[in-house]
């Protein structure tokens, strides 16, 4: 639920509305912030007749319940016109959110349609087909963290960790026991609290969490927190009071302001709201500097970029403060950028649904290079999903929390541990070809390096020496070489995040070109039809070999007729049912030894042709893998190629077929190439 976090710690209230025939029931919980029972009512409303206005505060009412399919629903309605007014035009901010729906629901690229309208709108460029490009990277990088969910969470919205000594913080609304009539209106539960839990040194917790100082929570909204190294001082976003009571800026919106207390005595002082918050504005999500120096924050302040903006003001030595600063265009996007933490390093880490990611709020993080923030960079999965990623920090060099509802319920905590280099380096990868007995030089070498959107790296024949260098991106690449003399040969690199790898390419001699036979030149001149066993008795064997998965001809072309070896809807394992079928195939390849094979993998139509391409490329490869590393199959004689959905066997117009139809679109075959 963290897009109702990050507008509860800006607590909205829909200005007032004024319909000619009164305001319906609809509307009055729509104002008062009760978005579920607005949607019921607004349902009733639009049984009858649609008007634009109940349309948009539907759609407004289910995005911030998180009912996505529900606000598709009339997000189709309002952008196709299908409402009463003769006037059809309507919110451009209407199409940023069916952008983020789309996306939420998985349907990232027809989301794009929508920004790219989004974008226009505002008169700013938008490629569509760079944003697709883009996002699948996302979906298919390397992960350079591991995640899993902690277990102080509860049934309620949980977010906002930090780990001080042998305690976690965290903010929730998981308070059953609130008084009669303290109830947040959006959720329908309690107000946000700060809790803390003692955990082990595993993090798992070493008893029940509980609210902290009486001083620190009230009966409203507390909501994101960080600490002063020395565990002393805390900034906290807060709903704000003046005299115990909630105080409203002249449009009646009581916003969220940032307050400091101090621990003094084994007690939380009573927050004090810090100078530069200014009336009629949301200030949140404080972060400290390493040095203590600086306080970063959200803030939607007059003069921003976006609805929300990420600031800083300076800390005095006097203990006051600068007026704010926006971190400026690099960072901060049109829409919103909440949540900052800054890293040991510097390094920014924020989360954002302005630059572009997986599906509503992504977290990002900004390097800190010569006292500037550069271009930020997505964290891509495991941190981040299609649902929203926030709140991330870390509490050491390399392990933190992050909050997320990408189970489609409340926030939950996550712990994360980074096992990877987040930002974008190239490193130094030397390249050998080698003769694979003698393991010298082949010269006169033909090589090609590519990436895997086939995009050329390097390419270059090579003298004597055959060797060369590249500076590349860790990533996976393809390395062919070709010679007069020898096979061609394929070998897959992974790059590191590491300097100077080494990756040899040994390549086998081709044999002498045996002599020709008299005999079968005249058959295959003449085309001599005889009996199969004389004319070819390896063929006639292995069609006729009973053991193992049979061999059959088609069109002229041997094939092992196997099971069919199925992948799980966008992945590449080699599932446990088809593991079985390729130890057979393995086993009858053992006693064949001459035989080299062609691995053909398919995908169903999902997705573009782009990325199902890549991915049949994955599935060929991994089949290739399971039979080179489990079978014990030469990996020489075995090749494979990625056709991607160009090949299916089902048609399937408009995606419209059944599971069990695209299931057997997903396949791979296996022709025998050489014997």
């Amino acid at each position: 639920m963290s897009k109702r976090i990050v507008l509860l710690i800006y607590l909205m209230v829909v200005s007032q509305l004024a319909f000619s025939q009164g305001k319906s029931k609809a509307d009055r919980f729509f104002e008062k912030g009760d978005y579920t029972n607005a949607a019921k009512y607004y349902e009733i409303n639009l049984e009858g007749e649609n008007y634009k206005k109940d349309l948009e505060n539907i759609i407004t009412s289910y995005y911030n319940i998180f009912e996505y399919r529900k606000a598709s629903r009339y997000l189709k309605q309002l952008v196709n016109g299908r409402f009463v007014e003769t006037n059809k035009t309507y919110d451009n901010e209407f199409n940023f959110k069916f952008y983020q729906v789309l996306s939420a629901l998985g349907d990232y690229e027809k989301g794009l349609d929508y920004l790219k309208l989004y974008k226009e709108n505002k008169s700013k460029p938008f490629n569509k087909d760079e944003a697709i490009a883009t996002i699948e990277d996302f979906k298919l990088m390397d992960s350079d963290y591991e995640v899993e969910v902690v277990g102080f969470n509860s049934s309620a919205s949980d977010f906002g960790a930090l780990k001080y000594n042998d305690r976690i913080y965290f903010t929730s609304d998981r308070d059953d026991n609130r008084l009669l009539g303290k109830e947040y209106k959006w959720t329908h539960r309690g107000f946000l609290d700060i809790y803390s839990v003692k955990v082990s040194e595993e993090n798992k917790p070493q008893g029940i969490a509980a609210k902290i100082s009486e001083n620190i929570n009230s009966k409203y909204h507390e909501g994101n927190f960080c600490f002063s190294k020395d565990g002393n001082t805390m900034y906290l976003s807060r709903s704000n009071f003046r005299d115990g009571k909630k105080e409203f800026d002249d449009k009646k919106n009581n916003n969220i302001q940032l307050y400091k207390s101090n621990f003094v005595d084994g007690e939380w002082s009573k927050p004090e709201k810090l100078s530069f918050n200014t009336t009629g504005f949301s200030y949140q999500h404080p972060a400290l500097s390493p040095d203590e120096k600086r306080l970063y924050f959200s803030s939607n302040q007059e003069g921003g970029i976006g609805s929300f903006d990420l600031y800083y003001v300076n800390i005095n030595s006097d203990g006051s403060y600068s007026e704010p600063i926006n971190l400026g265009p690099t960072v901060n996007t049109e829409n919103r950028e909440h949540f900052p933490f800054i890293s040991d390093e510097g390094h920014l880490f924020f989360s954002s649904n302005g630059h572009l990611g997986l599906g509503m709020l992504d977290i990002f993080v900004s390097e800190f290079v010569n006292n500037q923030y550069t271009k930020p960079i997505n964290l891509g999965a495991p941190i981040n999903s299609q649902y929203d990623d926030f709140n991330l920090n870390y509490y050491n060099n390399t392990q933190g929390f992050f909050a997320s509802n990408r189970k489609r319920a409340d926030d939950n905590i996550y712990s994360f541990t980074q096992t990877g280099e987040i930002f974008i380096r190239e490193y130094i990868n030397k390249f050998e070809i080698r003769d694979k007995v003698t393991e010298q030089f082949v010269p006169n070498v033909s090589v090609t390096l590519t990436d895997r959107r086939q995009n050329i790296n390097y390419e270059n024949t090579l003298d004597s020496i055959a060797s060369f260098n590249k500076n590349l991106l860790a990533g996976n690449y393809v390395l062919k070489a070709t010679s007069n003399e020898y096979y061609d040969g394929v070998l897959s690199v992974k790059v590191e995040e590491e300097q100077d790898q080494k990756h040899v390419l040994f390549l086998e001699k081709l044999p002498p070109p045996p002599p020709p036979d008299p005999v079968e030149t005249i058959i295959a001149e003449k085309n001599i039809d005889k009996d199969l066993k004389d004319k070819d008795p390896v063929r006639f064997e292995m069609l006729t070999d009973v053991e193992g998965p049979p061999i059959i001809e088609k069109d002229g072309k041997l094939y092992f007729e196997l099971e069919p070896i199925y992948f799980d809807f966008d992945m590449w394992n080699i599932r446990e049912d088809s593991k079985k079928i390729l130890d057979e195939l393995a086993e009858k390849l053992e006693r064949y030894p001459d035989i080299h094979i062609k691995i053909s993998a398919h995908t169903d139509s999902r997705g573009t042709v782009r990325y199902n391409q890549i991915l049949s490329e994955k599935r060929a490869e991994s089949t290739r893998n399971y039979l080179a590393l489990v079978g014990y199959v030469n990996a020489r004689r075995i090749k494979f190629q990625g056709f991607g959905e160009l090949s299916p066997i089902v048609e399937c117009p408009n995606n419209d077929c059944t599971e069990e139809e695209f299931q057997l679109n997903r396949r791979s075959e296996f022709e025998i190439v050489e014997y």
